[in-house]
Parts: C-alpha cells; sequence; structure tokens
C-alpha cells in the first residue's frame, strides 16, 4: 500500500507536462515501478502496531509485538483502562464510564464541556430507551437544561435530543436515530480520542489515513493515466486497466 501511493505520486509528477490523451501505463510497467520503491518491514510492523494500540486491541497488540518483534511505543497496561471506559459507553454504561474517566484523568471531562454533554446526552437517551421517561424527564431539566443555556452551541442537539420526550413509540420518530447504536459508537469513539489526547497521543490511528491519501493519489492520476489501480483496498489486488 505504501509502495503504491509513492509510485502514484511519482507518476503525477512524470506525466503533468505531458498532452491531454491520457497516458497507458502496463501491468508489467505497473508492477516494475512497485518493486523498485523499498519499504522496510519495519516500517509496516510500526504502522499495524500503531493500529492495535490506537483501536484498542491489546491481545492483538501483545500477540503482534511477540510475533514480529515490534515494541509498543504505550505501556499495554493503560489501554485496558481506555478500553474499559470505552465498552461501558458502547453498552450503555454511561455513568460507570464518567466515573471511569475521572479515575483515569479528572481534567479530561473538566477541560472538555463538548465531551461532558455528549455523555450526559447519552445518559438521557439510555434512560429513553429503558422506558424511564419521568427519570429522563428530571435529568434533562436538572442536568441538559443548564448546559444548554450556559453553552449556545449545545441547543440545537439539545432540542433534539430533548424531542423523545414528545413521542410515544420513540422507535419511528424524526429523531428516533439517536438510539441506535450508532450513536453509542459515535460517543464511544468521541471519549475515546479524549482521553488518546490526554495521554498526549494522536486520536486516530495512521493506517486509515494513508489508505485515504493513497485513494485521494489514485483518484488525482486517473485524470492523467490509465493504470493498473485497487479498487477494493479489502483486497488490494491491482486491476487491470480497461484500455
Amino acid at each position: 500500500m505504501m509502495s503504491l501511493f509513492w509510485i502514484v505520486i511519482r507518476q503525477l509528477a512524470e506525466i503533468e507536462a505531458m498532452a491531454a490523451s491520457k497516458k497507458v501505463i502496463t501491468r508489467e510497467e505497473w508492477e516494475k515501478k512497485l518493486n523498485d520503491v523499498k519499504i522496510r518491514k519495519e516500517d509496516m510492523n510500526k504502522l499495524v502496531m500503531n493500529f492495535l494500540v490506537t483501536e484498542g486491541y491489546v491481545d492483538a497488540a501483545e500477540k503482534f509485538q511477540m510475533e514480529s518483534g515490534t515494541e509498543p511505543d504505550i505501556d499495554l497496561a493503560t489501554i485496558t483502562d481506555r478500553m474499559a471506559v470505552k465498552k461501558a459507553v458502547q453498552c450503555g454504561n454511561v455513568e460507570d464510564a464518567i466515573e471511569k474517566v475521572n479515575d483515569l484523568n479528572p481534567e479530561i471531562l473538566d477541560t472538555n464541556p463538548q465531551l461532558f454533554f455528549h455523555l450526559q446526552q447519552q445518559r438521557f437517551i439510555e434512560l429513553i430507551r429503558n422506558g424511564k421517561v419521568e427519570e429522563a424527564l428530571e435529568f434533562a431539566q436538572e442536568e441538559l437544561a443548564p448546559r444548554g443555556e450556559e453553552n449556545q452551541s449545545f441547543l440545537e442537539e439539545l432540542e433534539r435530543t430533548v424531542a423523545l420526550l414528545a413521542f410515544e413509540d420513540v422507535s419511528n420518530c424524526p429523531v428516533g436515530g439517536l438510539l441506535d447504536i450508532s450513536q453509542r459508537l459515535k460517543t464511544a469513539s468521541e471519549v475515546n480520542a479524549a482521553i488518546l489526547t490526554s495521554q498526549s497521543r494522536e486520536k486516530d490511528p495512521k493506517l486509515p489515513s494513508l489508505l485515504k491519501m493513497l485513494l485521494w493519489a489514485q483518484n488525482q492520476l486517473d485524470e492523467k493515466a490509465v493504470y493498473p489501480r485497487i479498487n477494493d483496498l479489502s483486497t488490494a489486488m491491482l486491476e487491470d486497466p480497461a484500455v
């Protein structure tokens, strides 16, 4: 993947000054260019380890460390605590998640009002999901409403969330999407990113960013050449150009 990205970039530079007609690059030519680019296995292993650590796959990271000899740049034990917070949110145990975050570092929520609002928002959603309407109404009045008054940027989200109280069948209401598991996952990812930031770590793994750069580079080259390209990132197979 990395070698292909650099090949695409180089090829773009080579044909920048060519005529308007697209250059045709055969598979043989393309594979030769790929083979000419040398990527160290150690660098590839670091990318994999970065992904496993950032996404919190502790067991996989430990196994990969043993098999490849690649040392993580963080104590893997700290990942377990972060993943416990993430899992709590994913399971709807928001109060437990907040407590765990504060145990890790109280400043995370103290210095991130948006994150704290989203966690409180998720607590409200979970009350609605469990049919605790009266408790949800009380929680909205005591916890959510004051935050909306304090920060205008939260008002739109607050109004949309509280609208859940207006419907008997929340699963079919216009804001029913808030009850989807995807909402939990969104909040869990936000918490995960905040914890990583507090630990002076990148909140996103590098590998997905490289894949996005590859797609961008291919799209740029598509305008200037016909070449074997990767259409399915899951297989990374080169597909012959249609000439």
